[in-house]
């Protein structure tokens, strides 16, 4: 939480120690400890954005820096395959001009073992405990990772609209308290439901509203 909201509830708690004391009798000190009941359930809310919106965040950086590290992997597994591609069809051409079985036979042998090699530089399903370090696998798992990594970024993207909607929120409560304007009220309470639409938004349907 920000620290202007704390210093509002701050005020806020002040004003109404006052109140309890006779400061400010009836229906005002009645009216401030609904308003204070309602900023301690924003805040609550508030409490839930930031904590689920700080865990999202991390969530993002994490797949961004596994994605970029996997296709880093996979930049090098093609130099590698794309390498022996070329030293196979050079050896390929040479092989037309070989002077004697034997040196056909051995370059023949390399040509196959190039070839594997490609092939496994293009596929090896097998590696990594089955996910795969062949240049298809590692796309396939750059591109998961983007998706989670998308999918976190819109759910932080939420998560921040709905804090904020909260702290606004509080703030108007607290001019209530401050000036007996129940309408501030009123409005903080619908920005309220709109925080916590947002958090349900971020929750089940992240990409439903784009916001950025």
């Amino acid at each position: 939480m920000s620290h202007g909201v704390h210093a509002v509830q701050h005020e806020v708690e002040h004003k109404i120690q006052h109140d309890k004391h006779g400061e400010d009798h009836g229906g005002l000190s009645h009216l401030n400890r609904n308003v204070a009941l309602v900023i301690a359930v924003m805040a609550l809310f508030l409490a839930f954005s930031e904590t689920l919106g700080k865990s999202a965040q991390t969530a993002a950086l994490n797949s961004q820096i596994e994605a970029s590290n996997l296709w880093n992997f996979f930049q090098a597994k093609n130099i590698r395959r794309t390498s022996t591609i070329i030293a196979a069809e050079q050896m390929k051409a040479d092989l037309l001009g070989a002077s004697n079985d034997a040196q056909r036979a051995a370059m023949e042998k390399q040509i196959d073992e190039w070839t594997r090699t490609a092939a496994r530089y293009r596929s090896e399903p097998e590696a990594a405990g089955g996910k795969g370090e062949g240049t298809a696998e590692l796309s396939r798992r750059a591109l998961e990772e983007q998706h989670v990594r998308d999918l976190a970024l819109a759910k932080y993207h939420h998560y921040e609209v709905a804090s904020a909607a909260f702290q606004i929120g509080i703030v108007l409560c607290s001019a209530t308290v401050i000036t007996g304007m129940i309408a501030l009220t009123y409005i903080a309470g619908l920005l309220a439901l709109g925080g916590i639409g947002f958090m349900g938004i971020a929750l089940f349907a992240p990409h439903a509203v784009h916001l950025f």
